[in-house]
């Protein structure tokens, strides 16, 4: 199987549902770059098979109290997920189930994206299954968790094939609450849909905004992102040039229309392909991102960074990860990178590290260059393996994120990292 049919496999839940350990070469890897010893690496909780579900493939939302909530794709008390919260108490974090999901629902199952806090003070996700049952395992839903009302879940989209299926990205609100994401299939060109739900009291009214193709990209796995002038940026997994690589592109929005533009194609032999994951943008409005696999070289995936430049954008590596023994495919960094104040970069790779089980990175602005500098190795068994969402950092500093898999139980971890 090519790292593509294997990653997407990744992503998306239930039946289809792959994990990287089914290719993962477990001999040590070669990491680039010095290993940080002033870190202190906790899981705050190993995942059973209990009612708080099991393989979270995305990463954490933290609220005012520093309360960390999530989904997982599997478990629960019905076993195709749920929306979970860590409250730190003084013997450590206790979790707590805020929602499950049930198979086969017109509701929605399979969260497999990380929660978006709506302007309303609601938690605001996706499932990628479940629905309306048009599609194969059901084409996906929009849902909305009110904190206020015990958070009570209400699917406020359901989506049913030509408006696109399998939602598998985080949402992104505009600055008038409106909500926009993608759908990694379905649409006219059946290459997947960017998409705005349009709130008018408590009704949403669908809209797609792009139908996805192959030239142009297609099957936009990662979420949304603006920049200050409302443009839209996002990732396609496939599709764009001869490679099939993937792009990046952009969706600006001009008299009530949104015109789309393909920013880079990626080549897996020179700069990456296969991008899952969202972008990250600077105050000049520099775009980061990551990619699973390819790069210079025999790269097993790459951080880059596209600059703005007139009408045009510039490319760059800022990264490319080195592939360990043995035959392909690798796994490099499947969640976006996260941005300080400082411009240093935090990201995870999915299966590189010491062990071949994933690592924690940072990359700092040195000098024109990047400094590479592993904060932490993976080793399955107490800490996790295969860390494939977002990181949260909160405001002492401190890193949050998940694993799929590994931990006491086998099935994932939450885990922190302090300076």
């Amino acid at each position: 199987m090519n790292p593509k049919t294997l990653l997407i496999s990744i992503l998306r839940g239930g039946p289809r549902k792959l994990a990287c350990a089914t290719v993962v070469v477990c001999a040590l890897m070669m990491v680039a770059g010095g290993t940080s010893q002033a870190q202190t690496f906790t899981v705050l909780h190993a995942f059973s098979y209990g009612p708080d579900g099991n393989q979270p493939y995305a990463g954490l939302l933290q609220d005012a109290s520093g309360n960390l909530y999530g989904t997982t794709t599997d478990g629960g008390f019905s076993g195709p997920g749920s929306v979970y919260r860590l409250t730190q108490v003084q013997a450590g974090w206790v979790s707590s189930v805020m929602t499950e999901f049930n198979q086969n629902d017109e509701n929605g199952y399979h969260p497999v994206s990380r929660l978006t806090l709506g302007p309303d003070g609601a938690f605001y996700g996706t499932t990628e299954e479940g629905g309306n049952p048009s599609c194969s395992f059901g084409c996906g839903t929009v849902f909305r968790l009110d904190p206020s009302a015990g958070f009570s879940r209400t699917v406020i989209y359901r989506f049913s094939g030509s408006d696109g299926y399998w939602p598998i990205s985080e949402l992104t609100f505009d600055g008038t609450g409106d909500i926009f994401g993608t759908t990694s299939a379905g649409g006219a060109d059946n290459g997947g849909t960017v998409f705005e739900l349009i709130r008018n009291s408590n009704q949403w009214t669908h809209s797609v905004v792009y139908n996805f193709g192959n030239f142009g990209g297609e099957e936009p796995v990662g979420g949304l992102i603006f920049d200050s002038a409302g443009n839209l940026y996002g990732t396609t997994y496939e599709g764009g040039g001869l490679c099939d690589c993937g792009v990046v592109f952009e969706l600006s929005s001009s008299n009530g229309r949104w015109m789309y533009r393909v920013l880079h194609s990626f080549d897996t032999h020179m700069d990456g392909a296969w991008p899952v994951s969202s972008l990250t943008i600077d105050g000049a409005g520099n775009l980061y991102g990551t990619t699973t696999a390819g790069g210079p070289g025999l790269s097993a995936g790459t951080v880059f960074e596209l600059s703005p430049s007139g009408n045009n954008w510039i490319f760059s590596t800022v990264h490319a990860f080195a592939p360990g023994y043995g035959e392909p495919p690798f796994f490099g960094p499947a969640g976006p990178v996260l941005l300080d104040a400082t411009g240093a970069l935090y990201g995870t790779a999915c299966d590189d590290g010491a062990y071949g089980q994933g690592s924690v990175f940072e990359l700092t602005p040195t000098n024109g260059g990047w400094v590479f500098t592993t904060l932490h190795d993976f080793s399955a068994l107490e800490d996790g393996e295969y860390p494939i969402g977002n990181l949260l950092r909160d405001a002492n500093g401190n890193i949050f994120g998940t694993t799929w898999s590994g931990g006491e139980y086998g099935v994932g971890t939450v885990w922190e990292l302090t300076p």
